[in-house]
């Protein structure tokens, strides 16, 4: 059983749930009180396991997967068991001389269920594998057939990324345990801890502004980004979304599809300088100290005037301004990048060069 319940929790890793070892340990207890009656070892396992409902279907997949009821055998049903040469599939000419009602209810023998189990694991550690490399693989390296496959990519992300927001969002509500107040309260009653103190919530959902860089050498970063923001868009007050090149452009993400909403040249020459110009000038942008202000961008400007300046007086305005470049670091600052000057006014730059990094930080926002 041990051994069952590490793969039924690898399982719900691979499928996005991502168990802590907190919540496995629970699960183990759950099961030892529990007992192997499956409806009361369902229960028990997802209410150690399941942080939110939208998991549940998840889980319950998982679960019939791995918990599968065990197949009655051929004699039980009054069937006989198949000689050598003849079918013993479930449908097969064995199980066809039973009865009708016989051969619907039976189930398949047991010895070709264990023969299916290891082979359906292989499929899933194989997808597992692959899923694992191409996140690590950089965007610019990204062949066609591989920039399609990262809408597989951006679904288990995107699980995973909502069920530890949803987790950090229930923690947040009563605030976190402020262990010098509770230590103190502990000793005025001779040193035992009988009430935990918590630190006031912080305030409520932040809006965030996303200025996101479609040139050639980033649209692939771009629309991953933007796909794991859309899922992501209800734990933000409010989500504005900026395409740019050599100025400011409306979008949303429709359908896996970035949706300009003006005429935009995705083949102009970068100049972000001139972004943040146009930023103060054309667009009624809400940026207050509740605004977190994400760029995505590799800050290569084709050498023309950079206008920092303009950055500090946003980083002044704002909550923070996040910076994430879909580059390797050690790309910074060479030919015509001028990361350096954008970095002195962002409070986190992140190099973001590949679908696990720029996850990681899609997650920290």
């Amino acid at each position: 059983m041990k051994n069952h319940l590490l793969g039924f929790f690898d399982a719900l890793r691979q499928a996005g749930l991502a168990p802590s070892l907190g919540e496995t340990l629970d699960a183990a207890a759950a099961v030892r009180v529990a007992g192997i009656e499956r409806p009361v070892l369902r229960e028990a396992l997802a209410a150690a396991l399941i942080k939110d409902h939208a998991e549940r279907a998840v889980f319950d997949a998982t679960f019939d997967r791995y918990f599968a009821p065990p197949a009655a055998p051929a004699r039980a049903r009054g069937l006989k068991p198949p000689r050598e040469g003849e079918g013993a599939g479930r449908f097969g000419e064995a199980a066809g001389r039973g009865s009708p009602g016989e051969a619907g209810r039976g189930g398949p023998p047991k010895r070709e269920d264990s023969r299916q189990a290891p082979e359906a694991r292989e499929r899933s550690a194989q997808r597992l594998a692959e899923r694992k490399a191409l996140a690590e693989k950089p965007f610019r390296a990204l062949d066609p057939h591989e920039v399609e496959a990262l809408d597989d990519l951006v679904a288990a992300l995107s699980r995973r990324i909502r069920t530890r927001v949803a987790r950090r969002r229930r923690t947040a509500k009563r605030g976190r345990v402020d262990l010098r107040r509770t230590i103190r309260r502990a000793l005025s009653r001779g040193g035992v801890p009988l009430e935990l103190l918590f630190r006031r919530p912080r305030p409520g959902k932040s809006d965030l502004v996303a200025l996101v860089d479609l040139s050639y050498s980033t649209v692939t970063a771009a629309e991953f980004l933007l796909a794991l923001l859309a899922p992501a868009r209800t734990h933000f007050r409010r989500v504005t979304l900026l395409a740019y090149v050599d100025r400011p452009c409306p979008v949303s993400f429709e359908g896996g599809h970035v949706v300009p909403h003006e005429p935009f040249d995705m083949n102009a020459r970068s100049d972000f300088g001139a972004v943040l110009r146009l930023l103060g000038e054309r667009y009624d942008v809400a940026l207050s100290r509740n605004t977190v202000l994400l760029v995505l961008g590799d800050a290569r400007n084709n050498r023309r005037p950079h206008r920092a300046d303009i950055l500090a007086r946003l980083q002044r305005t704002v909550r923070r301004v996040v910076w994430l470049n879909p580059e390797p670091r050690q790309r910074w600052d060479t030919g015509d990048s001028v990361m350096a000057a954008y970095a002195r006014y962002a409070d986190v730059v992140l190099a973001a060069w590949n679908p696990r990094t720029l996850a990681a930080a899609v997650e920290r926002l």
